[in-house]
């Protein structure tokens, strides 16, 4: 790639792995099914009234809002919520590309060859290695709703092959609007009005930022400019650039929020990279002709367009938040 679009694809990383940490920072000041009801209102509006219709069917609209939105980012903000790492958290979304890998599989009948199937069993080792590394300091409880979460984001990634959205940005804001009412109504239902209530009430200077930064920073601009350098280059070229969003997300939660890097979770770090960068990028076998389709979410959880090349890519999100992946 050109060096600014190198820049630009290192940018978008660091800006979803510190991501992790804004969502961290907006968990201190909402209950965490209200806060992300409303990151997607806000990805949302008023976007959906300038992008036109749905550019494909609403049974994806709606598959692939609830998968990445209800299910991948409600259960990583529980996650996060009930304790589990901003940093860790980043790391071990990652497996979604073996979730992607095993569900497309399953349902897609595109099976992986066997240097994919040996990255799949490093990047699980990997996500071991961290299990323990949490169970011994952390609740692996919050662990486990992460895990869970990565394979709603696996379950997003293939209905998002399947739409094949002509155009991803469109796709990405509507499906922003279909988890809004479902999370306020869980928010509703097990975090209480009054809970609710007072959160609005008292929203300060850093609470807004939140909103703001997980919404519009790692939703709506990475995904832009993500979507850009994927329209310009393979999908081969970008998406090992995801790599960086652990690496980033890690080193910003210990900077800012001061969280310890143990030496089992540095473990846990590089057979998790190491075996989704083989699992993403690594020679595989496919079992029918290439179909005109679209990337599985970028790593804070938006749809991104690419070429056929990867089914699984290599996501960190969310972001993103939205998946874009990544991302949170």
């Amino acid at each position: 790639m050109r060096p600014a679009h190198t820049g630009l694809a290192v940018l978008v990383a660091a800006l979803w792995g510190v991501n992790f940490v804004v969502i961290d920072i907006g968990l201190d000041h909402f209950p965490p099914l209200l806060f992300c009801a409303l990151r997607f209102l806000l990805s949302a509006l008023p976007a959906v009234f300038l992008v036109g219709r749905p550019c494909v069917p609403w049974r994806w609209v709606v598959g692939v809002g609830l998968a990445l939105g209800v299910g991948k980012f409600g259960l990583l903000f529980l996650g996060m919520n009930a304790g589990m790492p901003a940093g860790l958290s980043s790391l071990v979304l990652q497996i979604q590309a073996v979730f992607t890998a095993l569900i497309a599989c399953a349902f897609l009948g595109e099976r992986p060859g066997r240097v994919r199937i040996a990255g799949m069993a490093v990047a699980l080792a990997g996500i071991a290695v961290a299990a323990v590394d949490e169970g011994s300091t952390g609740p692996l409880g919050a662990f486990a709703l992460v895990l869970v979460a990565a394979s709603f984001w696996g379950v997003s990634n293939v209905l998002t092959r399947k739409a094949s959205p002509g155009a991803p940005f469109n796709f990405m804001v509507w499906s922003s609007t279909v988890p809004v009412l479902p999370l306020l109504g869980l928010s509703l239902v097990f975090e209480g009005p009054s809970a609710d209530a007072e959160a609005l009430r008292s929203l300060d200077l850093p609470g807004a930022g939140a909103i703001l930064f997980v919404a519009l920073v790692s939703t709506l601009f990475c995904f832009s400019a993500w979507s850009r350098l994927l329209r310009r280059y393979a999908a081969s070229t970008v998406a090992p650039y995801s790599l960086l969003v652990p690496a980033f997300g890690m080193a910003a939660a210990a900077l800012f929020l001061d969280e310890s890097v143990t030496p089992l979770r540095w473990c846990a770090a590089a057979l998790l990279v190491a075996g989704v960068a083989v699992t993403s990028v690594g020679p595989r076998r496919r079992t029918a002709p290439a179909a005109t389709a679209v990337q599985p979410p970028a790593p804070d959880g938006a749809p991104r367009p690419a070429d056929t090349a990867d089914v699984t890519g290599a996501a960190g999100a969310a972001g993103a938040d939205l998946r874009p992946t990544p991302p949170r």
